[in-house]
């Protein structure tokens, strides 16, 4: 394993993200938040030293990366990730406890959402901004930004973006990883300017605009009001934000594909139009079953709701504009129902992925033929293309380990003495990155009642589900620790 060049490569994010800092120590600056503005300081500072240090001291490094060091990589920076970001909330007094910090901070960079914050509103600006951001960064990955800023450390890329892109296959867009990285980053960067560009458009000042803005393209949903996007009134907001959670939902190649013109290719996949088409499926469903309550008044409002909410949940965004706990329990069911699904691959949403939900639908189709037609040929396809055996093989591993994970996490949590629906939604959002969930985490609550255990297994369960299961299992499997 080489450890040396691990170690340099964790320097180089640990500045990276020391300097992102520099970003809301500016805004506690400005509005003179003097002891959040010491709580960034110090470990900026610290970053600072401990990365430069670590950079010379191992200029040398060897520069080869196996696929086994890119696993351990990711790992360790996400979690050094957390363990710096942590440090601004500790230090400031804003989050007392360090355990709940580090929650708070891996919930802000896997992108999920779940918060152990009781009053948000009673945060300085600076805090909510570096909170918010941290969905910005984890949303296209840290691993990703590396690759795309410093080609030197571009050794291996391709197995980081492997071992951390979400999705059962990483495509290139260009022969060169490191202009892939950028050309993803250009993307994302482009539709953050564009959604605040609207949401500024909408009324909101720029604090809010932005830090909504990132946790929307990021499916992260960490909002500076209690209430959520609920605290604003504005149908213009709500769709506005609707729009751009189903766009950060699809896979970023597609946008590739669009800015080409390759418009064909991108109407043909068979992903997104089954993602669009449960997407709406579910819209309609639920603005049916709100309208027949008489939760809202007439069709197109409680479409606006549903729509909202629809998209919110699945694709992991966990937003909300209403207390969805409140529904019908058909509309419930349908949410529930959704947190199963997640995004495209290749996007910035969590859960299981529509291609792979769809996949395994087809080779059901596929073994009842078999049953039909024992001596018949029958080949999956998808998107025009055959679906090789070794990817069906992984695809279904993956929802294998999903679900026993979804099983250990209900009973950790049920652990704590929490009811079912308390403990499999709070494996369901926490594995799923989706935040919200039912019961006791439900859209107007959090998570700070769990015990501080639950609360370190939880963030472990989310870097798990952030990174594709996989890339954080197969680490303490006895097979990878062989030579």
């Amino acid at each position: 394993m080489n450890v040396a060049l691990i170690l340099r490569i964790v320097s180089v994010l640990l500045f990276m993200i020391a300097c992102f800092m520099l970003i809301p120590a500016g805004v506690a600056w400005y509005y003179g938040e003097h002891a959040a503005l010491a709580g960034f300081l110090l470990p900026i500072l610290g970053a600072f030293a401990a990365a430069s240090l670590l950079f010379f001291l191992l200029r040398n490094a060897d520069r080869q990366l196996r696929p086994r060091d890119g696993f351990i990589l990711v790992g360790l920076a996400w979690v050094s990730a957390a363990a710096l970001g942590a440090l601004p909330f500790r230090l400031s007094g804003t989050i007392p406890r360090y355990v709940d910090a580090f929650f708070e901070t891996m919930s802000g960079f896997t992108t999920t959402g779940a918060t152990i914050l009781i009053d948000i509103e009673a945060l300085p600006y600076s805090m909510l901004f570096w909170r918010s951001l941290t969905h910005w960064l984890g949303g296209m990955g840290i691993i990703v930004l590396t690759v795309a800023v410093f080609p030197l450390l571009g050794v291996g890329g391709l197995q980081l973006m492997k071992a951390e892109a979400p999705g059962p296959s990483v495509d290139k867009i260009t022969p060169k990883v490191t202009e892939t990285a950028k050309i993803l980053w250009l993307i994302y960067l482009g539709l953050t300017v564009l959604q605040t560009t609207l949401l500024l458009l909408g009324g909101l000042d720029l604090f809010e605009a932005l830090t909504h803005t990132f946790g929307t393209l990021a499916t992260g949903g960490f909002s500076p009001r209690a209430a959520s996007v609920g605290h604003y009134s504005s149908a213009y907001v709500h769709v506005v934000i609707t729009v751009f959670m189903i766009l950060a939902g699809t896979n970023f190649f597609l946008y590739y594909k669009a800015l080409t013109r390759q418009f064909s290719s991108v109407l043909r996949d068979t992903e997104w139009k089954s993602y669009l088409g449960v997407f709406a499926t579910a819209s309609l469903v639920i603005a049916l079953i709100l309208m027949r309550s008489g939760a809202y008044s007439g069709f197109g409002q409680s479409l606006r709701y549903a729509g909202f909410q629809a998209a919110s949940i699945l694709t992991t965004t966990g937003y909300a504009t209403t207390d969805f706990a409140l529904w019908p329990q058909a509309a419930q069911v349908v949410l529930f129902t959704l947190m199963f699904f997640g995004g495209c691959a290749g996007s910035t949403g969590g859960g299981i992925k529509i291609v792979r939900i769809v996949t395994l639908a087809k080779q059901a189709v596929h073994e009842m033929k078999y049953l039909l037609h024992p001596r018949g040929v029958f080949q999956i396809t998808f998107g025009g293309q055959p679906v090789r055996k070794n990817v069906l093989y992984a695809i279904s591993g993956f929802v294998f380990l999903y679900l026993i994970l979804l099983l250990l996490t209900s009973l950790v949590v049920a652990s704590g003495g929490f009811g079912i629906i308390t403990s499999f939604t709070t494996a369901l959002a926490t594995l799923g990155n989706i935040g919200p969930g039912f019961g006791r985490i439900g859209p107007s609550e959090n998570y700070a009642f769990f015990q501080d255990y639950i609360k370190w297994y939880l963030s472990f369960i989310m870097m798990t589900g952030r990174l594709e299961v996989f890339t954080i299992l197969v680490i303490f499997t006895p097979a990878f620790w062989r030579n």
